[in-house]
């Protein structure tokens, strides 16, 4: 039996010591999190290496400082806001962003930026002239999209209209060089849709290394069906329309055309069928005279690596990957000094590697071997002789920062526990690293290229100070081991998890637990790593009393190609098994009740989650997905069709795992929300679910936010969509014991 304190001894010891109360009992409210950003952390923006790898350039109060990597002291000011008035007058722009000409003489500025899509914006340039220090804006027809300095500092490229412009500095002329650029027809110079979000990259032009030379893409989606939105808000919802092309549906035809500007000519390439081919890179060599082209065929499974001179005459394959599954691309390339060879990133030998091939095709050296994966690639430094990268070499959840000379032999560079990333100078002499780790929020330093500290950038003391005021857990890693979780080759595997416990666990009380999951190929959830408001979010469930645990099922990343591609064709399947594994084994835990089940995802994680609630209708309770995949068909082609071929191949693979086939088996209660806007995950999803789950008469929770994206923010929307994910879990979860 529990001995009574009584109260008298109560009011004593809270009288000696007064802090105890408030130590207990402050809690973590969602204003906390999502209306105050009082938790923010501290981070380190706006840092530029300049060309003498001896200093860098930041934003500091709106001005453009160079510093010294090695003693931290300011040297000069490039820029003061004081010299950014426009030549019109008034107010002087605003410096937030920023790139310099290769000779480091010019800033290009952008203003009044507005996104596009993911990656992609417009704005309006201005050019800032280090040398005479006059601002001049770079062009009054319109904003532009891509602005990017030629190497010799005289003109500047962009794309406006879905067409490329060339601005001659000194004389002031604008020139469009393509001219059929059309809405939803043509586009020169930028990616569509598609090739943005997933081929990761906005700008499609390039400069030469001589500047006489641009390489260019241009999309011809004329047959790319179109996807309607509507937006709410005025008298008549406005009705928007852009290319999106889903599985098994015509992509744009993509060329690779050279615009000579000392003929103001345009050569297209001949690349082959240009309806089944991607062209995810352009890149020039070392060689102003020769283009570097990825291909990779429409089911992404080979891979070639073309060189071409620029009359398109001679195109020669020096390079190529096939793989019974996927190839990923990546912007691993790198052409060394040497106008040679060049180094390449590959899972060949089941683990993503680094290797160093010549011009002509030939391997020269597997430069890094062993059962972990690169994550990174930094770069070469010719000083230095030795390649840098980040890596999961010690462990999946951790990324070290290391380097590897010619022959093969590699030297840790930073491998502090948890997550470190490196931001290098321009000779690889130092480089600023930034660590976190999953119970640890950043610390920011400088380094020399072997990893010793030169000084402190940012610690986030303070906001770890603040955090000891809160009534917070520590997440702690663990593995969900299983004979059923197995790898192609048939050997027993492990998935990697971390749990969070609420601050005054008690393991013989019972708790609801709710597993977050993402699950999509090559992601993690389970990182050593910072995690930020969501990090706070699921501190704000633990305190509440909501046991949170998360899980990277099989065909997540950093574990090797076997178990990363072994989800291929039959998305969901294996991440399902795996997330009814992990739930079963937690029903197992003394502590943990086994009727109090649940999931969330957003995302990949939304379609996970909604798997969870139909084909696991028997472990989970609840389930909350937001913007989920419902059914692959109504997914983009170049992600869908990496992974599941084209629907018609794989008609099985579309169907068995898609949860509106399954709603039937539904048996707890589940929270949809979408938002109404988003471009990505279409709206259409949530829609089809809702009538799957209507025909089958079974109830749930939906919630729309109007005109939100894929990400379901702006104003108060994260507060007001955390508060009804709270509410649903208080709801199913606590007040359901």
């Amino acid at each position: 039996m529990k001995k009574k304190i009584t109260f008298n001894l109560l009011f004593s010891i809270l009288f000696c010591f007064p802090g105890l109360l408030s130590a207990q009992q402050k809690q973590l409210s969602l204003n906390d999190i999502w209306a105050s950003r009082m938790l923010s952390s501290e981070n380190v923006y706006g840092i530029n290496p300049l060309a003498d790898g001896k200093t860098f350039a930041q934003i500091v109060n709106g001005a453009l400082v160079v510093y010294s990597f090695e003693t931290g002291d300011s040297l000069s000011a490039l820029v003061k806001p004081t010299e950014l008035t426009p030549e019109n007058g008034g107010e002087p722009i605003a410096l937030y962003d920023y790139s310099l000409s290769q000779d480091e003489s010019k800033l290009l500025i952008p203003t009044e930026t507005e996104a596009i899509y993911r990656h992609s914006t417009k704005s309006d340039y201005y050019i800032f002239d280090l040398k005479t220090r006059q601002l001049s804006q770079l062009s009054k027809s319109g904003k532009q999209q891509l602005a990017t300095f030629s190497p010799n500092a005289e003109m500047v490229a962009f794309v406006r209209d879905n067409n490329i412009f060339i601005k001659q500095l000194q004389s002031g002329e604008e020139k469009q060089i393509t001219h059929d650029g059309k809405l939803n027809e043509i586009i020169n110079g930028a990616p569509d849709w598609v090739y943005e979000e997933e081929f990761s990259f906005s700008q499609a032009f390039y400069w030469s290394p001589d500047s006489k030379k641009i390489a260019y893409l241009r999309f011809d989606e004329s047959k790319v069906k179109e996807f309607q939105m509507t937006y709410y808000g005025e008298l008549y919802p406005e009705q928007y329309r852009y290319k999106y092309p889903k599985t098994g549906e015509d992509n744009s035809e993509v060329t690779v055309n050279i615009y000579n500007l000392e003929n103001n000519s345009s050569k297209r390439l001949d690349l082959g069928e240009a309806q089944q081919i991607y062209i995810p890179r352009i890149q020039w060599t070392k060689n102003a005279d020769i283009l570097s082209i990825q291909r990779l065929n429409r089911h992404q499974n080979h891979f070639e690596l073309l060189l071409s001179d620029v009359t398109g005459e001679t195109i020669k394959l020096i390079y190529e990957e096939k793989s019974p599954y996927y190839v990923d691309i990546t912007d691993d390339l790198t052409f060394m000094p040497d106008g040679k060879s060049f180094l390449i990133t590959s899972e060949q030998d089941g683990f993503n590697h680094i290797y160093l091939y010549s011009l002509n095709g030939t391997l020269i050296k597997q430069l890094t071997k062993g059962a972990f994966d690169i994550t990174k690639l930094y770069g070469y430094s010719e000083k230095y002789k030795k390649v840098y990268f980040q890596s999961a070499l010690k462990s999946p959840i951790n990324r070290g920062v290391y380097s590897v000379d010619l022959k093969g032999k590699i030297n840790p560079v930073s491998e502090k526990d948890g997550q470190n990333n490196a931001e290098f100078s321009a000779d690889f002499s130092y480089f600023i690293n930034t660590n976190s780790t999953i119970n640890t929020p950043y610390y920011i330093n400088v380094c020399n290229n072997e990893g010793k500290e030169l000084r402190l950038l940012k610690n986030n003391a303070g906001l770890i100070e603040k955090l000891k005021s809160f009534n917070l857990s520590k997440f702690e890693f663990f593995t969900i081991e299983d004979s059923s979780i197995k790898l192609p080759d048939g050997k027993t595997t492990h998935l990697n998890a971390w749990k969070l416990l609420p601050p005054d666990f008690d393991p013989s009380r019972k708790y609801p637990v709710l597993v977050y999951i993402y699950g999509g190929p090559g992601a993690q959830t389970v990182n050593n790593a910072w995690g930020g408001a969501n990090g706070y979010w699921f501190q704000h469930l633990a305190q509440k009393g909501i046991v949170v645990v998360s899980v990277d099922n099989r065909g997540t990343g950093a574990r090797g190609s076997q178990f990363k591609k072994m989800t291929y064709l039959e998305l969901g399947k294996f991440e399902t098994e795996d997330l009814i594994t992990t739930a079963r084994q937690l029903a197992q835990l003394p502590w943990v009740d086994a009727g109090r089940l649940s999931v969330f995802g957003w995302s990949y994680g939304g379609y996970m989650a909604s798997l969870g609630i139909t084909k696991g209708a028997d472990y989970f309770k609840a389930a909350i997905a937001v913007a989920p995949v419902t059914n692959w068909r109504y997914y983009d082609n170049i992600y869908t069709e990496r992974y599941m071929r084209l629907p018609i191949e794989n008609e099985g693979g579309y169907d068995n795992n898609s949860p509106i086939n399954h709603v039937g088996k539904m048996k707890g209660n589940l929270l949809l929300v979408h938002g109404s806007g988003d471009d990505n995950v279409h709206y259409q999803n949530s829609m089809e679910m809702i009538n799957a789950l209507v025909k089958a008469n079974k109830q749930f929770d939906l919630m729309i936010y109007p005109n939100r994206n894929h990400g379901i923010y702006g104003g108060s929307t994260r507060l007001h969509l955390y508060t009804k994910m709270g509410q649903f879990l208080d709801e199913n979860l606590l007040d359901a014991k």
